[in-house]
């Protein structure tokens, strides 16, 4: 296997040329990150925001540049208005800047200066799954939804839009699987497969143990990437599992995908729904709808004499979504075998698809399709509920 270094990368990036002054990228000191792991190479490259718009050749020039070096099997670079205008260099750098963005009008979504949407078009619609704050079980809640609708009979895709802190690789049973290059579309990637849909994240490029230490602009960029340069296929619904908290990427998600709706999951504890508040709050003001809130760990069932403990409080959630004028969408258990199905890569919704958790989450995903086909209408192909892929285990 051939070693990797930065100095061939930047190599390749001085041939890279900025057509306003004919300089090289890399004279220019535009070249802002290099990411190296195994044979995946990513860059980010500073630009004017003014500019941002009209440099897509430019990135496509260098990510051509970067994939053309010996032993590079996927180069992705990303554009980021994160510098200044003018700074020539690390040392020349001033404060960080945001592209100033435009007030959005009433129903729509408020976007950076210049910037466009990101066009999926063999994406029906786009369902984010996110949390005001992390250890709600909201990954095991997406992965759990996303089979559902799977069963419901709709082509789903999931996305794992947690750069710093990617799971479904695990929790989908595909640890060491690698997304490999599509020959019917140039330029984009076919992912992973599982339990019937096609599953994307940056955990198929990095190792597990090995920390993703990007500044937001890099991890923005590289979420935009893995929507855009993915082959997702025809699908209904792309579920994405969304970071916690309100930062920098539900914010690029909001302002640059166009996000069907939101789905917040919450603990039924006093600072977790605080929490869930801000989040969905942060929605609203970007002009996504919220089909609802989900309280996860809601109660306890005693296996052995079915007795139920409220372990950490109940009905917040359902009491927040009143109080916050959305649905609520139901409760789901806290149980061991949920918590041992998502380790194992074994969502119980397969494992025990008749089972009454795997109910409660299909109940759920019914009321998600149903407010998937109000905003975009009724999917083309039929639903067939009660159908199931059969996975076998090996």
């Amino acid at each position: 296997m051939t070693s990797l270094n930065r100095e061939q990368i930047t190599a390749a990036l001085d041939a890279v040329i900025d057509p306003v002054d004919g300089q090289s990228i890399t004279t220019k000191g535009m070249v802002q990150g290099i990411d190296i792991h195994d044979e995946t190479v990513n860059v980010m490259i500073a630009v004017d925001p003014e500019r941002g718009p009209a440099l897509e050749d430019l990135r496509q020039a260098a990510e051509k540049a970067v994939a053309s070096v010996n032993g590079v099997t996927t180069a992705r670079v990303a554009l980021t208005a994160e510098r200044a205008k003018g700074a020539k260099g690390p040392s020349q750098q001033s404060a960080p800047q945001t592209p100033p963005r435009q007030p959005a009008q009433p129903g729509q979504r408020p976007q950076g200066a210049g910037q466009k949407p990101l066009e999926l078009p063999t994406v029906r619609s786009i369902v984010t799954v996110a949390s005001g704050k992390g250890g709600v079980g909201k990954s095991t809640t997406s992965v759990n939804l996303a089979l559902s609708l799977v069963a419901q009979g709709l082509k789903v895709g999931l996305l794992d839009a947690d750069i710093y802190g990617p799971s479904l690789p695990r929790m989908m049973g595909l640890r060491g699987a690698k997304p490999t290059p599509s020959s019917e579309n140039q330029g984009k990637m076919i992912p992973p497969s599982a339990f019937g849909m096609r599953i994307m994240s940056i955990g198929f490029m990095v190792d597990e143990e090995q920390p993703v230490i990007w500044r937001g602009p890099m991890a923005m960029g590289a979420l935009e990437q893995l929507l855009r340069d993915t082959d997702w296929g025809d699908i209904d619904v792309l579920v994405v599992d969304m970071p916690p908290g309100t930062g920098d990427i539900q914010l690029s998600m909001a302002q640059r995908v166009p996000v069907t709706g939101a789905v917040i999951v919450s603990t039924p504890q006093d600072i977790a729904l605080l929490d869930a508040k801000k989040g969905l709050n942060m929605f609203r003001k970007v002009n996504v709808p919220v089909f609802g809130l989900i309280e996860n760990m809601s109660y306890y069932k005693c296996p052995e004499c079915g007795h139920v403990d409220h372990v950490f409080d109940h009905g917040g959630a359902r009491k927040a979504a009143d109080e916050l004028g959305v649905a609520f969408l139901g409760e789901i258990p806290l149980d061991l075998k949920i918590r041992l199905g998502a380790d194992e890569g074994k969502p119980i919704v397969n494992t025990d698809p008749d089972g009454e958790h795997s109910k409660a989450y299909g109940a759920i995903a019914e009321k998600i399709a149903a407010a998937v086909d109000e905003r975009v209408g009724p999917a083309e192909a039929p639903k067939k509920k009660g159908l199931f892929p059969k996975i076998n285990f090996k």
